[in-house]
């Protein structure tokens, strides 16, 4: 044991304490540290998005000034909409949340379900693209290792982003420095150095497209040019990061949480827009084993003139660092889905264990399943780019669409309370209609190619999350019918309750949520042993765990939730004639946070047995067992490790 909490410590880093200020305020993320870790897989987006969008033009390229001003003016429209989500949701959950609080909880449930299916694929696609990208760098002969590769570098941002949020994002932030500097040279020398093009370009652009409605109509033209709008919508995907994330920012959170929504707009505008003005100015054509972004790079740089050598130099430095921001883009996938896991967890869609916080304070069960899910993603399909992108093209709409759609519902109920409500009514819904119809071209355009597995994954995450929340809202049916049987307890305050005394024999109680629960084992004990117990130690402990760990305030409210569930049976035995007494503690595991105020018990009443209760199903499965953490038998054994007594008394449900 003492070996593998030493490697754990090197691997991962020592535990941080929730209760401490101090820690809150170190891994808190500024709006700049938040732009690198959140931003990235949208700013990624610009290295292929783009591309599909010019390639979907045809012969019709003069469209791509249009294309460039419509991403760029999408890109701001988005970000707008989604800074309503972070305004209006503090304490984040994003398109979740949204879903969930302004359509209803089944709209929640897709919407969430779409977003785990993205967060996993945005790690696969993400450093699949990243390994293709560096391996066109290198011999043809070496291809059959990229696939390990791309194996080992999910299982190193999997690592990475157990030891924290902002560990990682700082081990990443050379990379994430390095394309925004490049890509913003290129762009602005590419587009300022063809100064006397551009002149030229516009008046050409609209010549041609006078022509082009003038052949085949403006219904024609217009089609055209939203269909490849639409297949480069792709460039919009990662910007609802932050607000899925928005509860990890520093104080206030909102405004910082608005500052990283603009330094993404911006980034990813100029870059995604600018990249299709390049295209247009320098006349990039697709070239065999390149892609268009290093063709026209290429161009640019040659124009320079400094020599063949630097040139490849150059342009290998530029397509090493876009092959880079694909890994930290990675990296947002591990940062985004444990998020959308907990949320969903705390509804009961998803196992409570995603809720639950590391010893570094991260989301550890959600960083797990996320990596796993990406190995497994990679695994099965061989890591080829073309079938991941099909895969992820549609749910990050979906999500698009329902979290806008909300918006507009929102804002429509709120036509007579608030002067605000038309500008922000038909922001989400332009923004609403340009998602939905990118959804809509995009799921046609792509089922027959591979669209439909997205539809049929996403189907069976929402059948699972089906299932588990039914699970549940059964056990908690049943634990309501007990606690409604223990509510006419008499538990008056005793003005003058009975002493402890410490030498006596002492029962110590491990009690949860479930008042009935907790009365159960009490009863039970007292009937097992008659008079024998002379004190009554309750202990709780709970988890501090995603939801709970937003600030000083909600650790107060957990608190106080803690003392009045304890108030109650301190009282109850007092009202009965028994000393009592309770203890509690916060953590970010409850097995340890019970095992030390079991010892402290011990040493204060040395005559102690340990009891608590455990829920018993009738036809146990593999799925109960997942759902409901084994505490109670964790507990047994640690306790008797330490030479303490300790007895689980059953509560079948």
């Amino acid at each position: 044991m003492i070996k593998y909490d030493k490697l754990r410590r090197v691997i991962i880093g020592a535990p941080l304490d929730p209760l401490s200020q101090t820690t809150r305020q170190h891994i808190a993320l500024a709006a700049f540290i938040a732009w690198v870790g959140l931003g990235a897989d949208g700013l990624s987006s610009s290295a292929y998005g783009p591309e599909e969008a010019f390639k979907a033009l045809g012969a019709h390229a003069h469209l791509g000034l249009f294309m460039a001003l419509a991403t760029a003016v999408t890109v701001f429209i988005i970000a707008l909409a989604y800074n309503q989500v972070i305004e209006l949701f503090p304490t984040g959950g994003g398109g979740y949340r949204v879903a969930t609080s302004l359509i209803g909880p089944r709209a929640g449930l897709v919407s969430g379900a779409a977003l785990i299916v993205d967060y996993v694929l945005t790690i696969a696609i993400s450093v699949a693209s990243g390994v293709d990208a560096l391996f066109s760098l290198l011999p043809a002969t070496i291809g059959h290792l990229k696939l390990a590769t791309e194996l080992l570098l999910v299982a190193m941002l999997l690592v990475l982003n157990m030891r924290g949020m902002k560990e990682s994002i700082r081990v990443l932030l050379p990379i994430f420095v390095g394309f925004c500097v490049t890509h913003l040279l290129l762009i602005a020398y590419g587009v300022l150095g063809h100064s006397a093009g551009l002149t030229l370009v516009v008046p050409d652009a609209l010549a041609e497209s006078k022509k082009l409605v003038h052949d085949i109509g403006w219904v024609a033209a217009l089609s055209l040019f939203l269909r490849a709008y639409s297949l480069g919508g792709g460039t919009y995907t990662g910007i609802e990061a932050v607000s899925n994330n928005v509860q990890t920012l520093r104080e206030p959170v909102v405004r910082t949480g608005r500052l990283t929504m603009f330094y993404m707009a911006l980034s990813l505008a100029f870059t995604a827009g600018g990249i299709i003005l390049l295209y247009l100015l320098w006349q990039a054509t697709p070239v065999e084993g390149q892609t268009l972004n290093a063709v026209v790079f290429g161009s640019i740089i040659g124009s320079l003139g400094l020599g063949s050598g630097i040139n490849q130099a150059a342009l290998l430095l530029v397509l090493v660092f876009e092959a880079g921001l694909l890994f930290v883009a990675a990296n947002t996938g591990f940062l985004g889905g444990p998020a959308v896991l907990s949320n969903m967890a705390a509804d009961s869609w998803l196992p409570h264990q995603f809720r639950h916080l590391s010893t570094r304070l991260v989301t550890q069960n959600g960083i797990v399943i996320m990596g796993l899910a990406a190995l497994g993603i990679l695994l099965w399909s061989g890591g080829k780019v073309d079938l991941l992108v099909v895969l992820y093209s549609i749910n990050v709409f979906l999500t698009f669409s329902l979290s806008l759609l909300g918006l507009c519902i929102y804002w429509w109920r709120k036509r007579r309370s608030d002067t605000r409500w038309s500008y922000r009514f038909v922001l989400s819904g332009f923004g609403l209609a340009v998602t939905s119809g990118i959804l809509v071209v995009t799921t046609v355009e792509k089922f027959g190619e591979g669209g439909w597995v997205t539809v049929v994954i996403t189907s069976l995450v929402i059948a699972l999350c089906v299932g588990i929340h039914r699970h549940y809202d059964e056990v908690k049916a049943r634990l309501k019918e007990v606690d409604e049987i223990f509510s006419t307890a008499r538990c008056p305050t005793c003005e003058n309750p009975p002493p402890l005394v410490p030498e006596a024999p002492t029962a110590v109680f491990m009690v949860g949520s479930s008042r009935g629960g907790g009365l159960h084992t009490v009863l039970w004990v007292q009937r097992l042993f008659p008079n024998h117990f002379k004190n009554f130690v309750f202990i709780s402990a709970k988890a501090v765990d995603a939801q709970s760990y937003g600030g000083a305030e909600q650790i107060k409210r957990l608190e106080g939730t803690l003392q009045r569930a304890l108030s109650f049976y301190v009282d109850y035995c007092h009202a009965n004639g028994l000393a009592a007494t309770a203890r509690f503690a916060l953590g970010t595991d409850r097995v340890d946070q019970l095992v030390k105020l079991a010892e402290k018990a011990q040493r204060e009443f040395p005559n102690s047995v340990s009891f608590t209760s455990k829920l018993v199903f009738r036809n146990e499965t593999w799925l109960t067992r997942l759902l409901h953490n084994q505490t109670a038998l964790a507990l047994q054994q640690r306790l008797h490790l330490n030479g303490m007594q300790m007895v689980i008394l059953p509560m079948q449900l």
